[in-house]
This record gives C-alpha cells, structure tokens and sequence, in this order.
C-alpha cells in the first residue's frame, strides 16, 4: 500500500515507514538516543529528500523520546537538574542550526553538509564506543581469571591511573558554578552541560537527530554519568531539543512532512516501550558495544552512498 507524500513530493510503502519508526523507537528505549541517527539516513535511502527527511525526523523523535522518557521516569532514570542545564543549550543551539540550514538551503549547499556531518560524526563517535567498549569487555573477563596478587596489583595501576585523570579534570573542576548532581552522584560546573547542549541542538537541526548518539557517550565518558541515568536523561532533553527543532524547521524552512511524521510516530511510539523493557535485561557494557556496532554499520551504508553515487550516474550517461 503506498501513500503520497505532499512536502517530499513522492509515494512510500505504508507498512516500511511504520516499520521504521518501530526499529527507530525500539533504539530510542534500548540505548537513550532519538533514533535520528539511524532514521534520517535510511529515509535519504527510501528516496525522502536530505532536508525533508533531517526536519522530519526531528519530529517523530519528540513521539519516540517522550515514550521513552515516561517510562525511564517511571524507573526513577531522569537526572531533572542536569537535563533541563542541557535544555537551556539545547535551545540556543537548535535555533542556530536551523538558521544555519535556511541559509545553506539557498546556496544549494544544505544536503552535502547534512550527509558529510553524518559520516564524520558517526564514524568518530562509533570507533571511540566500539574500542572502548571492548577493552572494558576484555577488564571484565581479566579481572575474572585473575589471580588474587594480579589483582593486587591491576587495583594499584588503576589507581595511579584514576589519580592521572584527577590531574587533567583540573580545569573542569576550577570552572565557576559548580554544582552538585544528586541523582547522578557527580559534581560540574553548570556551564558543561549548557555548552554540550548548544552543540547538540546544532546538530538536531543540521541533522535531524536529537544528539543522543553523541551525547549518550558524553554523558558516560566525560560526566562521569551511571548509564541507566545517561539514557532516561539523554531521552529527557532530547524530547524537548526536538519540539522546539521541529517547530523552527515547519516556520522558517518549511521540511516537514506531516503525513510521513505521522506514519513515524505510529511505530516510535510503540518501539520506545518495547526497547525499555529490553534495556533492563543488558548490562551497561553490553549496551554500548551494541549501540557502537549499530553506528559504525550506518557510518559505512553512508560512505558508501557518497562514494558509489557519482560513478553510478555516470554509468547510466547522467552528467548533471
């Protein structure tokens, strides 16, 4: 059954667009991030235009996220204090990459950067996830086998190393407003998350995600945040980045398709609450590597259509 969309300015299967939005809201559950990592590409691959498919997204997110967010609250996962600090960045930057978009769209320049962004952040984030995963895997099967004077001393070098850590976080330490986060349990000055909440709302705009696969492992590597708070939390300003990427990108840009959107939410929705109750059955590790996995696998489908893309139209006589 196909269905015609009016602002994309083409036809899609009913049930693929559904299904869609069930895997990207299921990822939403699973691993706190909106999905639109994973969604915004796979819509350029159904042949939804870059800008149509980036803004859209932006908006069944909201649906996945929201889901998401009231049954991690439910859990007791929303760290309130620090998400509404990345709310407030979140704001800022989401109105700047939308006016970053309304710009480039008039230069023709709009669709490179949306996919040129996604192959850079994808692939960088997605290689730090895997390897440090990984290597936190192979600790944990160590330490298992160890015998009791190895372990002595594998906890005498980690402790150097953690006193080397301390060192470099010096700067983040000596920075003003530092404040104290009861349900994550770490001390920041409230300026970090301000400042990874602006950069993140530039990137939902410019591609059409929540930012929760990038700020899923900031919140874990550079926060110091437990992973089952980073999701609910990550799922919490992501839910209102997007609203208000959503709104901005409909006013000014005028890239979102209503019917499509629709169609997404159906499934997100649903695929939100099926992954959380998955999520409580893997470890933290165990998630990560998963999520690492899920994203260097797009980053490759993505390199691949900027590469194979020119010598196939070449090979079909297209020279425009």
């Amino acid at each position: 059954m196909y269905i015609y969309l009016p602002i994309a300015l083409t036809s899609v299967t009913l049930w693929l667009v559904v299904g869609l939005g069930l895997l990207v809201g299921l990822l939403s559950g699973l691993f706190g991030v909106g999905g639109g990592f994973l969604m915004t590409p796979l819509l350029m691959m159904i042949g939804i235009p870059p800008t149509v498919a980036a803004a859209t997204d932006a908006n069944q997110i909201v649906a996945a996220s929201a889901s998401g967010t009231l049954a991690h609250w439910r859990l007791g996962n929303v760290d309130f204090k620090m998400g509404l600090l990345l709310l407030v960045g979140g704001f800022t930057g989401g109105a700047l990459g939308v006016h970053v978009i309304k710009v480039l769209r008039a230069t023709g320049g709009a669709d490179f950067l949306i996919k040129i962004t996604y192959v850079l952040m994808l692939g960088i984030v997605g290689t730090f996830m895997f390897f440090e995963s990984l290597h936190a895997l192979k600790k944990q099967k160590a330490a298992a086998a160890m015998t009791e004077e190895e372990r002595i001393r594998a906890e005498k070098e980690a402790r150097e190393k953690a006193e080397a850590k301390a060192k470099k976080k010096s700067f983040l330490a000596s920075l003003p407003m530092q404040i104290y986060f009861e349900k994550s349990g770490v001390t920041h000055s409230a300026l970090l998350p301000v400042a990874l909440g602006i950069f993140v709302g530039v990137l939902a705009a410019i591609m059409g995600v929540g930012g929760g696969f990038l700020m899923v492992p900031v919140m874990i590597y550079l926060l110091r945040m437990p992973m089952h708070v980073v999701v609910g939390t990550s799922l919490f300003q992501i839910m209102f980045t997007c609203v208000e990427v959503t709104f901005l990108q409909a006013y000014q840009n005028h890239t979102v398709d209503i019917i499509l959107a629709i169609l997404l939410l159906i499934g997100s929705t649903i695929g939100a609450q099926i992954g959380t109750k998955l999520g409580k059955k893997l470890h933290g590790d165990q998630l990560k590597i998963l999520l690492a996995i899920i994203v260097l696998g797009v980053t490759v489908k993505m390199i691949l259509g900027l590469v194979l893309e020119p010598s196939l139209l070449l090979a079909h006589g297209g020279g425009h």
